[in-house]
């Protein structure tokens, strides 16, 4: 993979920095936002007297709006850009935050975590497109690593101090305290996020009347490359995202008999690794484009064994192999950014975002469908866990079909570019070059 700088790339720079750096913010806090319900379900589940499969609902109705608005907000940022959809996102989740906090039934505390979902689907797709808006191409890969591992920041965030706070402090305080940063991050970003550099204007989008939308996502689609990216993020996201989001801490003190003291500390662990791996990730695939789907698929076959190694055990399973999952499943978010760097060599620029909604729709979909199958069968079965997490191997399974299914189209198709590529820069004249 080349790394020169083509004709028409961002400067990068300092300032670059800077204003992505903006829109990583209000990433990080959407999910600090997002992730706070992972460390207070079990306070949740009492303060709303609900059961597992309705405990399940909280994060499934909040992951359903988010991946139901994938690509009506790549759609968005491709025709408002960043600026105005990271604002709507975060006017949107703080509000969320807000009434989440003041929640005193279910069916609130259920519109306020949908609320939020919608705010929160607004920020990533964002980042990824202002970062290549302000970025030459070849950082793509570390880019969007790095985007995620600021993420997880923000996940690690409500590991450590929301889970304290709420014991100190009780619901409501926690809960409105933390809104606050949404509201610090939305002055910051509206005084000063600016779209792209100067000289670097995107081409004007035509008006989205119907056809035209439906035929910016059909093309999106048509790309091999998206559809392996979406199957990819399918396949490697949803353990990670569902043991940290809801099931992670009442598996480890119900079913392996943990402190939650123990319990906060392996859910540190998940995160503090995956962004050490995402940094490891984004190094290899932005220097070695092959490495891709070895490093996928590598991380859904330890993952999985690993899983069959806990559930497997009898009794509870050794603190060792406890560690050793929680670290396999530190490495599921960089895996699930890979999916990201199919679609984008695979679409034109005016594409990138409503492509990068068509992939982050992966591991939501599957995040969602396993969250709610593990609290239907943890109710049918009496909390059996071992029944429960199952779910995990037929969800990695399908996605692994697919990705199987759809890598040589991919492959084909992208080599087929890089040569046409090629042969357009072979006949660019030397003046546009020197421009």
């Amino acid at each position: 993979m080349s790394t020169a700088t083509l004709p028409n790339d961002p400067p990068g720079g300092r300032r670059a920095v800077l204003v992505w750096g903006l829109g990583v913010a209000v990433y990080f806090v959407a999910i600090i936002f997002r992730t706070s319900l992972g460390v207070a379900g079990l306070d949740a589940a009492r303060r709303f007297q609900v059961s597992a499969s309705a405990l399940s609902t909280f994060s499934i109705l909040q992951l359903l709006v988010y991946a139901g608005m994938q690509i009506p907000v790549g759609l968005l940022v491709d025709r408002l850009g960043t600026k105005k959809v990271l604002a709507m996102g975060a006017v949107l989740f703080t509000a969320g935050q807000f009434a989440f906090a003041f929640s005193h039934t279910y069916g609130m505390a259920l519109a306020s975590r949908a609320l939020l979902g919608c705010g929160d689907a607004m920020t990533f797709i964002s980042v990824l497109r202002l970062g290549s808006r302000w970025f030459p191409v070849r950082y793509g890969p570390m880019i969007a690593q790095v985007a995620a591992l600021f993420g997880m920041a923000g996940n690690l965030v409500s590991t450590l101090l929301l889970a304290d706070l709420l014991h100190a402090r009780g619901w409501t305080a926690t809960f409105a305290g933390s809104a606050v940063a949404g509201v610090v991050v939305l002055v910051l970003l509206l005084a000063f996020l600016q779209d792209h550099p100067e000289g670097h204007e995107p081409a004007p989008v035509a008006h989205a009347d119907g056809s035209r939308v439906r035929r910016q996502i059909a093309l999106a689609w048509q790309e091999p490359g998206t559809r392996l990216g979406l199957w990819v993020h399918f396949t490697t996201q949803f353990p990670a995202m569902v043991f940290l989001l809801l099931w992670g801490m009442p598996y480890l003190v119900q079913a392996q008999g943990l402190s939650r003291g123990t319990a906060g500390a392996l859910l540190t662990l998940v995160v503090l690794v995956n962004m050490a791996v995402g940094l490891v990730y984004g190094q290899i695939v932005a220097r070695h484009h092959d490495a891709r789907l070895p490093l996928a698929l590598g991380t859904v076959a330890v993952t999985a064994l690993l899983w069959a190694a806990a559930l497997g055990w009898p009794g509870h399973a050794p603190m060792g192999l406890l560690v050793a999952l929680c670290a396999a499943l530190g490495a599921c978010g960089p895996a699930s950014m890979i999916g990201f760097d199919f679609a984008r060599p695979a679409n034109p620029p005016e594409r990138q975002g409503t492509a990068s909604g068509i992939v982050n729709m992966g591991g939501f979909t599957a995040s969602i469908t396993t969250l709610l199958a593990i609290g239907i069968l943890l109710d049918a079965t009496g909390q059996d866990y071992r029944a429960a997490f199952a779910t995990v191997f037929v969800i990695q399974a399908l996605g692994l079909s697919q990705i199987l299914r759809l890598r040589g189209q991919a492959e084909r198709r992208e080599r087929e570019r890089v040569v046409a590529s090629r042969v357009e820069t072979v006949h660019v004249p030397a003046r546009d070059l020197m421009a």
